[in-house]
């Protein structure tokens, strides 16, 4: 029997929301079940206000049973990094696994792993879901460097991501480990009874973009593609569920400038974790027309659902959802996105789920803790 381990996670965690935190509570549960202890120290105050684009960075969800999380780490104190550092040193962790996501989280963490290097005895692994940062501010290439500084190892997960991690650490060891799949959100239900709940017509053609919107997601691409006469004539509506990031003022014009209002199903607010399976059990496609990424916690939570994807030819996302099995992958240009949307309904479903549920095996929240344990 493998010896058991004393793991942190740092990183977001209830009562802060979003896909971070959500894969953290996933990935301590998933140490917790092969009998390690995991406890998850997250942040007392992720971004100040000022900061962060959204509404509300807290969820009103109820905390996850059966967790241990420690809301402590401040991002703008640096007393607060010391203290933390030093408290996490004592208490002797085998390994710490660190979300790094965006430079600004750089000065905090790397002080406070700093602190704990000093007791000679914790492995810690960095968890890179980026490095060269989708939107970019002073100070990014100091930050990221002085955080993987304290590292003695990284995770990633996609191969963009570990081509950025090398320019900057070319020794330190690495492991590419793909996305595991999100299968805490239940388990899906029947397209009838999720377009009820959210009040959509049962014979339309419904596709999906989801989570949060930011430019580099590239909405404005695709609500052009929704422009295209032949998408029009088909009579295809596409279900917006995400919440602004930027200035919702641009995207309003835009569609009131194509005139495509009747085109559109707008839940442009948070969605909270018990309505995500409605979203994606509701459609028939998931759309990814992003103009860069790394890789996507929408992809992990499409397989979940075992819905087809349409994704643009940039980052780690093709290689996530290889063409014409588990999706269609488009050039970033509105009317190639336009045709993949068509050749998806040409296709149809059936099509692609026998390829969704054979790529859908390979990711494993085991594998992941393996690999994290393995490099520590």
């Amino acid at each position: 029997m493998a010896e058991k381990k004393k793991v942190i996670i740092i990183g977001p965690a209830h009562p802060l929301r979003g896909g971070l935190t959500t894969f953290d509570h996933r990935l301590a549960r998933a140490f917790n079940a092969i009998g390690d202890d995991c406890v998850i120290y997250s942040f007392s105050l992720q971004y100040p206000s000022f900061l962060f684009p959204g509404t509300s960075q807290y969820t009103d969800e109820p905390a996850p049973e059966n967790l241990k999380i420690y809301s402590v780490i401040n991002s703008v104190n640096p007393f607060n990094w010391i203290k933390i550092g030093r408290r996490i040193a004592k208490t002797k962790p085998d390994i710490i696994l660190v979300r790094f996501w965006i430079p600004f989280m750089g000065p905090a963490l790397g002080t406070i792993l700093r602190q704990v290097k000093k007791n000679k005895h914790t492995r810690i692994i960095g968890l890179t879901d980026n490095i060269i940062p989708h939107e970019k501010r002073p100070g990014d290439t100091i930050f990221t460097k002085y955080f993987l500084g304290s590292c003695h190892a990284f995770i990633t997960m996609s191969e963009k991501v570990m081509s950025d991690l090398r320019t900057f650490e070319k020794e330190k060891p690495a492991r590419l480990v793909a996305h595991p799949l999100y299968d805490n959100f239940g388990e899906a239900v029947a397209k009838q009874i999720s377009r009820e709940k959210l009040g959509i017509n049962s014979q339309d053609k419904v596709i999906l973009f989801f989570g949060f919107i930011r430019k580099y997601k590239g909405l404005d691409i695709l609500l052009e593609a929704m422009a295209d006469t032949r998408i029009k004539a088909a009579g295809i509506k596409l279900l917006i569920a995400g919440e602004f990031y930027e200035d919702e003022n641009m995207y309003r014009e835009q569609i009131n400038r194509l005139h495509i209002q009747d085109q559109l199903i707008l839940r442009t607010s948070f969605i909270p974790d018990s309505e995500v399976l409605h979203y994606f059990c509701a459609v028939d496609v998931v759309i990814q027309p992003y103009r860069n990424a790394t890789q996507s916690g929408v992809t992990p939570l499409a397989y979940h659902f075992e819905k087809p994807m349409v994704v643009t030819n940039v980052g780690g996302l093709p290689s996530m959802v290889p063409d014409r099995q588990s999706g269609l992958v488009a050039e970033v240009d509105p009317t190639a996105i336009a045709d993949a949307i068509l050749e998806y309904y040409q296709l149809g479903e059936d099509f692609f789920i026998p390829h969704l549920r054979s790529e859908k095996k390979k990711l494993s929240w085991f594998e992941l803790v393996q690999s994290i344990k393995s490099l520590a």
